[in-house]
């Protein structure tokens, strides 16, 4: 059996670096940036956690249909946070926030934008990439994520395991947090939404070192999660486990230079 990193002294590392100076995205100009910049225009924006993750999905399935040296990537961001708004039906999304946010997170130290003619600019130039993000995708904004399967897998293993196994360590909060945290990486368009939700939980699973009852790690056939998606296999844990770790071990190279 392969080996799971310290994931937690992973994540603590990242956080560790929460108080350091705020990224410069201009400048930095690192594969990988993009995903931090959505995700910390959604923290500013308090958009809900499925809304955030849909704009990553979104922002993730146009890069794989384009090549992203032909497309202003901050833009494609800000356009998918204001589509996700709309996608997930979530009131709080104005687009006059989206364009303030993405503008100042962008452009450190500024002031939000006037409604001047640069305001104007990047309001029309978000509505016109909303137009070619949907374009490019074949009109398809039906994102199944992988939230809703992660609850009903938890809530199952939670009877399964028991109450005082479950409550005695933070299993769900684990795994919803490594599901969130994994929208960074454009490798979760590689599975479906139920093994994505699987991966996660078994990493929490893993990293709390909890051993589901009359299940035999060493039968395939015997795994705890056999009887909840049956096309799921050993190989797919391990390769969204590894795709989960890489997210943290990139964010922390990120937030360290």
């Amino acid at each position: 059996m392969k080996n799971v990193l310290d994931v937690m002294s992973l994540q603590q590392h990242v956080d560790s670096n929460k108080g350091l100076k705020p990224i410069d995205y201009r400048k930095l100009n690192k594969p990988g940036l993009v995903p931090l910049y959505i995700f910390e225009c959604a923290a500013k924006l308090k958009m809900k956690p499925l809304t955030a993750a849909c704009a990553a999905i979104v922002y993730h399935r146009f890069f794989r249909e384009v090549k992203s040296s032909d497309y202003d990537e901050f833009l494609i961001a800000a356009s998918s946070l204001y589509l996700a708004g709309k996608i997930k039906d979530d009131d709080s999304v104005k687009i006059r926030d989206v364009i303030n946010v993405a503008y100042c997170t962008l452009n450190r130290g500024n002031d939000p934008l006037d409604l001047n003619d640069e305001y104007w600019s990047m309001r029309d130039a978000i509505v016109q990439a909303e137009l070619l993000i949907t374009r490019t995708l074949g009109f398809d904004l039906n994102i199944d994520l992988a939230h809703k399967y992660l609850l009903y897998y938890m809530k199952t293993l939670q009877d399964w395991v028991g109450a005082e196994v479950w409550n005695s360590v933070p299993i769900a909060k684990a795994a919803a947090s490594y599901l969130q945290d994994f929208h960074h990486s454009a490798n979760i368009l590689k599975y479906k939404p139920t093994h994505v939700a699987i991966g996660c939980l078994s990493l929490a699973l893993q990293t709390y070192g909890v051993q589901v009852p009359l299940t035999d790690e060493s039968d395939e056939s015997a795994m705890w999660y056999k009887p909840l998606v049956k096309d799921f296999s050993r190989e797919h844990q391990w390769e969204i486990i590894e795709s989960v770790i890489e997210v943290y071990k990139h964010e922390a190279f990120l937030k360290a230079t």
